[in-house]
């Protein structure tokens, strides 16, 4: 790893821009809404900026957010692979999304990615890059899920053959619900505590992560917006949305980072759906295209392989 220190400027600079980037986009395909902006600050050092996209035409919620925040400890979700890293002080910057669509055909959809720098007395700084995004469809589409999953190999292509499926297994890992002994959906890419390459070549992969999110899923937005659909898939979509909370609240590291760190609780939680539901003990009638959620898609797969097969 080269001597010279991380460009932080150059890495807030890009957060930044993809921020506004995502955001302008997601106004485009949705039509009707436009994101609200707020700008935090946090007590301890740093702040961030939160947008809202709320009632709009395709998009029920969706929320992004940037947040530049620094401390004098890491919190204990963030040195869960590091724990020679705690008491350091940190800064720590990202970006984060959630779309949470009105058509239950239209997969829900997150997106990640961020840098931290850490530092402890008497000692060099350590800095690392995560990110990822994932998908989390209710009502599955085959041709959808390749293409996300051929467009997330297709960030990882420059970085190496083997990346793209450590990190598609990494993220099949990662979000697995065990309590529910299912993934929350058909997964994609995540990374974290990233710093194996000099920092251009890190940051080049972050980068990648950040700018294959939108041809990976805008797509499946456009494809399947006007399926028709009733009380029926909406209530699916309810119950199913319960998973991501489940999940967001029990299990998320960049959850339990926020919050452990004194952040903004209002922009922590803007992930969550603004409805949802919990049945008890429900289960799909055999042979059902809801069935057919659990039966085929959650479950880690390879699912290139089958692009290979046809």
């Amino acid at each position: 790893m080269e001597s010279s220190p991380p460009d932080r400027l150059a890495v807030l600079a890009y957060l930044q821009d993809l921020q506004q980037r995502i955001c302008t986009a997601l106004e485009v395909v949705d039509g009707r809404a436009r994101f609200s902006s707020e700008t935090w600050q946090r007590e301890d050092g740093g702040g961030g900026t939160s947008k809202i996209l709320s009632h709009g035409k395709l998009f029920e919620k969706a929320g992004v957010g940037f947040s530049h925040v620094m401390g004098t400890g890491l919190p204990a979700s963030a040195t869960t692979e590091r724990p020679e890293l705690a008491g350091s002080s940190f800064e720590a910057m990202g970006v984060s999304l959630v779309f949470h669509p009105l058509n239950p055909h239209v997969p829900t959809t997150h997106m990640n990615v961020r840098f931290f720098i850490a530092t402890k007395e008497g000692c060099e700084p350590i800095w690392w890059f995560g990110g990822g995004f994932d998908l989390t469809p209710f009502y599955p589409y085959e041709e959808d899920v390749l293409h996300w999953h051929r467009t997330a190999q297709s960030a990882c292509a420059p970085f190496g053959s083997e990346i793209y499926p450590e990190l598609k297994a990494w993220c099949d890992r990662y979000f697995y619900l065990k309590h529910r002994q299912e993934t929350r959906g058909v997964g994609g890419l995540f990374f974290d505590d990233l710093n194996r390459w000099p920092f251009p070549l890190s940051f080049d992969l972050m980068k990648s992560v950040g700018d294959h999110f939108l041809p990976a899923y805008l797509p499946l937005v456009e494809k399947r917006k006007d399926t028709a659909y009733g009380q029926h898939e909406r209530d699916f979509q309810l119950y199913r949305r319960g998973r991501y909370v489940e999940f967001n609240l029990v299990y998320d590291r960049g959850t339990l980072f926020g919050l452990q760190s004194g952040g903004r609780t209002e922009s922590i939680l803007m992930s969550l759906p603004p409805l949802v539901s919990w049945v008890y003990d429900w289960k799909p009638q055999p042979g059902s295209a809801e069935a057919s959620l659990y039966d085929r898609y959650l479950k880690p797969q390879n699912w290139l392989a089958l692009i290979d097969d046809k």
